[in-house]
């Protein structure tokens, strides 16, 4: 490839508006251009790379036996409305109509498309198993797009989904995917972890997310340095910090705590340590009755240690908390008699349920409002003066907690999601009515996975993750070029012309990706822009250099150029790869 055959559109300045480096650089660097909030064009470079994460990916899949195929981005309301995501899914689905005034989608994700698809040609448990995946445009109408291609609302992601007729058949697909996916993200050269998540709007029962290492990285992810054990922090699992509950050593006192409204005020007007008090967060329920009509409001107080905060997707998962939220204040003063800030369990205007966190269940003398304003009860305890509580794990861990598998503590990164693994079950199935026979000739629910990973997305992960003052640094797998040759003088010396075009042609001969500078650049601003570009490896031919039979070498993340034999380049690239 030659500059003058291609398109080359860098920008000395950062837009104002780039959230995050990776967005900067790759408007910087002319990969992507901004057309409206979260819609981009991938220019020459940036789908140049593109294509080489989608390559990548879809090797991987077809190795791991999956089925490639192609599914429209448009999708009929019908199939949604059948597993009720229609309304469920949120302000994030776009719906459409046609000319007909019949409502359709813009996939964001396509369960109800593959569903119907399998329930229509998978017959016998002798088709099984199968797995199916396409690398396609979805469309979220994100409320906030923001972070470049990192939350975009139109973007590209490689989604597959498996059908067994067992559960454990699904076991064995989800671990082919999760096998998969660790080739894919150690290829594309990522520091990354696979991690315990939350299923979200997918729905099923086991997950796991693959995240880049990036403290740009909008989720928190909980892991243990001495072991494997990784979860988003949604989901790690908080053990008890307390071995045992003390015997009450204090009696129950209302304290007066004026103006001292949370936790933190408390103990210091108090003289106490902050792991002392204990934290009120009160949810609402909305009920309803068999016919879906409002059935009344209840109101369910969560107990976590000052220090701590309560972790809404362990919340939510507690039994009938589904559809909770947090309660307005009027409902707060309606059922505790006080304004928030001075809530707890002892004294309340109507009798609720009451959850606590372990730690909290092992807490002896602790402090909790009095529902009373200006007021905190002290010396408080299990058993004495509160009914001993219902037990839950609720509150998100912190740097230092011990590790779940006992094999040592703590800690949180950043991490930004790059690829997301589902086992399903019969959770669309059943929806669906997918079914087939068995070797018994009885009709069974096919038991589903699903696979994602945000081609498009990966681009911006993997800047966050590979980049400095000067601009991006490619790994050699999807840089848009592997090598950029750099001639100084293309065009006012011969020898320099001939000796740039042969290297270019031994390059590509070689396999390399390579691209020849004949733009006849002054070398600082040919040497800028490629190292904005991010090309992992630089050559650099001269009249200098052609005099001594030498070349200059520099990978992207070298300090300096290094003097080659001219006959040296190839092994070099090669041991640098």
């Amino acid at each position: 490839m030659r500059v003058s055959r291609f398109f080359i559109s860098t920008q000395k300045e950062a837009p104002a508006d780039a959230d995050v480096a990776s967005q900067a650089l790759m408007l910087r660097a002319g990969m992507i251009r901004k057309l409206a909030a979260g819609l981009y064009t991938y220019m020459p470079l940036g789908l140049r790379s593109l294509r080489k994460v989608e390559s990548i990916v879809r090797e991987e899949m077809n190795r791991a036996g999956a089925i490639e195929l192609l599914m429209p981005v448009v999708q009929p309301a019908e199939l949604w409305q059948e597993t009720l995501r229609w309304d469920k899914y949120g302000p994030e689905l776009l719906r459409i109509k046609d000319r007909h005034q019949r409502d359709f989608v813009v996939q964001p994700t396509s369960e109800e498309v593959i569903t119907d698809i399998a329930r229509g040609e998978i017959n016998s448990w002798r088709q099984l198993p199968l797995n199916f995946y396409h690398i396609q445009t979805k469309f979220r109408d994100e409320r906030r797009p923001r972070f470049g291609v990192m939350r975009a609302r139109e973007f590209t992601m490689k989604d597959a989904y498996s059908f067994d007729r067992d559960y454990a058949g699904a076991q064995r697909s989800y671990e082919a995917m999760y096998q998969a996916y660790q080739r894919v993200f150690t290829r594309l050269g990522f520091a990354f972890r696979a991690v315990a998540a939350d299923t979200g709007q997918i729905g099923g029962s086991m997950s796991h997310e693959f995240h880049v290492i990036a403290d740009t990285g909008e989720d928190a992810i909980a892991y243990c340095a001495e072991s494997d054990y990784a979860a988003n922090v949604e989901l790690a699992e908080a053990l008890p910090l307390l071995d045992a509950r003390a015997e009450p050593a204090q009696q129950l006192q209302r304290t007066p705590t004026p103006n001292a409204a949370k936790c933190e005020d408390v103990a210091a007007l108090l003289g106490l340590p902050l792991q002392r008090t204990v934290k009120s967060v009160v949810m609402a329920v909305d009920r309803t009755d068999a016919a879906g009509n409002p059935a009344g409001t209840e109101v369910v107080l969560l107990l976590v240690r000052g220090d701590h905060a309560v972790n809404a997707v362990k919340a939510a998962k507690l039994p009938g908390m589904t559809e909770s939220r947090m309660a307005t204040e009027d409902e707060i003063v309606a059922w505790f008699g006080c304004k928030p800030g001075y809530i707890g369990p002892l004294g309340t205007a109507r009798p609720m349920r009451v959850v606590v966190d372990r730690t909290v269940a092992r807490m002896a003398d602790f402090v909790v409002g009095a529902n009373v304003e200006h007021a905190h009860y002290t010396g408080v305890n299990w058993g004495r003066d509160l009914p001993e509580p219902e037990v839950a794990d609720l509150r998100e861990v912190v740097a230092g907690d011990p590790s779940p598998d006992g094999r040592g503590s703590l800690q949180i990164c950043r991490g930004i999601e790059v690829g997301h693994v589902f086992y399903l079950g019969t959770k669309y199935s059943e929806a669906m009515d997918a079914t087939f026979l068995d070797d018994s000739g009885k009709a069974q629910l096919l038991e589903m996975g699903c696979y994602g990973i945000g081609i498009s997305r990966i681009l911006g992960a993997c800047i966050e993750q590979n980049h400095d003052a000067r601009g991006m640094i490619w790994p050699d797998a999807i840089a848009p070029f592997e090598v950029v040759v750099c001639p100084i003088g293309y065009d006012r010396n011969e020898a320099v012309r001939e000796a740039a075009d042969a290297l270019l042609e031994e390059l590509l001969g070689a396999g390399f990706d390579a691209v020849l500078d004949d733009r006849g650049e002054r070398p600082g601003a040919m040497f800028a822009d490629w190292e904005l570009i991010g090309v992992p490896h630089r050559l650099v031919v001269s009249d200098r250099g052609l005099k001594s039979g030498t070349l200059e070498y520099q990978h992207r993340r070298d300090s300096a150029a290094t003097a080659l034999p001219r006959d040296g380049a190839l092994a070099t690239l090669r041991a640098r790869r």
